[in-house]
């Protein structure tokens, strides 16, 4: 009986703690959201970004961590996906993937740069599951589409080669960046001016931001 009470105790005991241990958990996240408020701009603390990356890992079908890549790095291959990133990818991650933007600054959590070990050290199959189905609560979209898998698998090529991408790949990727209305006036502007056309004025010149 003896024996029996002190098992007891010890399950007891044993929850004690497991709740004490959550209840400090739940303490420390309230006080981070009534520290930051609301704001997308605040840094995910390591427990939220260790307890994403685990969540993500459970919820993530083991058919997909183990799936190979049925594509080669050829250059036909890496500069398409390199044209896709940046027309589709980049206004969040950046030419070179740095997460270094107006939007990814602004998000919560925040784009990862991708060209570090945490992103690098991820399966073929987790990098082209991430792309095809998002990350739910991030910024992060599901981009797949029924029929189009081999864009996200080219994808994962170029994610593979963004440490050693290039100042002239970059370049070349700037082309393909989405752009805004000032900026195809000014392409507009200088093409005229290389054809021998009159500059026109700049309708925003009179205008105060």
């Amino acid at each position: 009986m003896a024996g029996v009470n002190a098992d007891a105790m010890k399950r007891r005991t044993y929850i004690l703690v497991v709740l004490v241990a959550l209840a400090g958990l739940v303490v420390a996240v309230a006080a981070r959201f009534l520290h930051d408020g609301l704001s997308a701009r605040a840094t995910p603390t390591h427990l939220e970004a260790m307890a994403a990356r685990n969540v993500r890992h459970m919820v993530m079908p083991e058919s997909a961590r183990q799936a190979r890549n049925p594509l080669t790095a050829n250059t036909e291959n890496l500069r398409e996906a390199r044209l896709h990133f940046a027309d589709h990818c980049a206004t969040c991650h950046a030419n070179d993937g740095s997460g270094d933007t107006l939007l990814g600054k602004g998000m919560y959590p925040k784009p990862p740069d991708l060209r570090l070990q945490e992103t690098q050290k991820l399966s073929d199959g987790e990098l082209f599951w991430v792309i095809e189905n998002g990350v739910r609560f991030t910024g992060m979209p599901g981009f797949g589409t029924l029929g189009a898998e081999d864009d996200s698998w080219k994808l994962v090529l170029f994610l593979r080669h963004l440490p050693q991408l290039t100042a002239e790949e970059r370049m070349d990727m700037e082309r393909y960046n989405p752009k805004g209305p000032e900026d195809r006036t000014e392409e507009q502007q200088e093409d005229d001016f290389l054809n021998g056309a009159p500059p026109q004025p700049n309708p925003q010149a009179g205008h105060h931001h």
